[in-house]
C-alpha cells in the first residue's frame, strides 16, 4: 500500500506520534519539553524515526535531513543540561527543538502529498508549485512560531527576575 516497504512502515509508525505530541506540547507549554513524560516519549519516537530513515532514503536530501534531526535532537535534549549556559540554554534546547519538529513535518508533507490518495497522488513532480506552497507554509510557521517562543521565554525570565522565590515556587 502506497509503494511502502515493510522498513518504511516501521519508519512511519514509529515516527507518527511524534506529531501529536509536538503540537500537545506547542500547544500547553509553548515549546518542546524534553524532561516530560510527552517530551520523552518524542524523543525516542523521533530518534527511531530518524534513524530508520537512513537504510530506507532514496534521496540525498532524506540522509542529510535524517542527520540534522539526530544532530539537532541530542543538542536539544543536552544543552539544558549544560548549567554554565545559563538562560541560554533554555533558548537554544528551544530552537533545536523546534528545528526537529520542522524536520519531521518536512518530509512528512512531502511522503503524504507525493503518495496521497493511493494510484493518484496531488504531487508527482518534487518541484510542483503545491508542494512547494506547503513547504513554504512551514518555513514560514516555523519562523513565526521560533519568534513567538523567544518572546514567551524572555517575557518569562523578565518575570522571574521581577519575582520574589515565593511567587515563582507558587507557579
Amino acid at each position: 500500500m502506497f509503494g511502502i516497504s515493510s522498513l518504511g512502515w516501521v519508519h512511519t509508525l514509529s515516527s507518527l506520534p511524534a506529531i501529536p505530541l509536538a503540537i500537545y506540547m506547542f500547544a500547553r507549554y509553548g515549546r518542546i519539553v524534553p524532561r516530560s513524560k510527552p517530551g520523552i516519549v518524542y524523543f525516542i519516537s523521533m530518534l527511531i524515526g530518524a534513524i530508520t530513515v537512513f537504510p530506507i532514503a532514496h534521496q540525498s536530501a532524506s540522509y542529510a535531513i535524517g542527520t540534522a534531526t539526530i544532530l539537532l535532537l541530542l543538542a536539544g535534549y543536552g544543552v539544558g543540561r549544560i548549567s554554565s549556559l545559563g538562560r541560554a540554554g533554555k533558548y537554544l534546547e528551544t530552537i533545536f527543538l523546534s528545528l526537529t519538529a520542522f524536520l519531521l513535518m518536512l518530509p512528512t508533507i512531502t511522503e503524504t502529498l507525493t503518495r496521497v490518495p493511493n494510484g493518484h497522488p496531488f504531487v508527482t513532480d518534487l518541484s510542483s508549485p503545491i508542494l512547494r506552497s506547503a513547504q513554504g507554509i512551514l518555513f514560514v510557521i516555523l519562523i513565526v512560531g521560533l519568534t513567538a517562543q523567544i518572546i514567551h521565554l524572555r517575557r518569562q525570565g523578565k518575570r522571574a527576575a521581577f519575582a520574589s522565590p515565593a511567587e515563582i515556587s507558587a507557579e
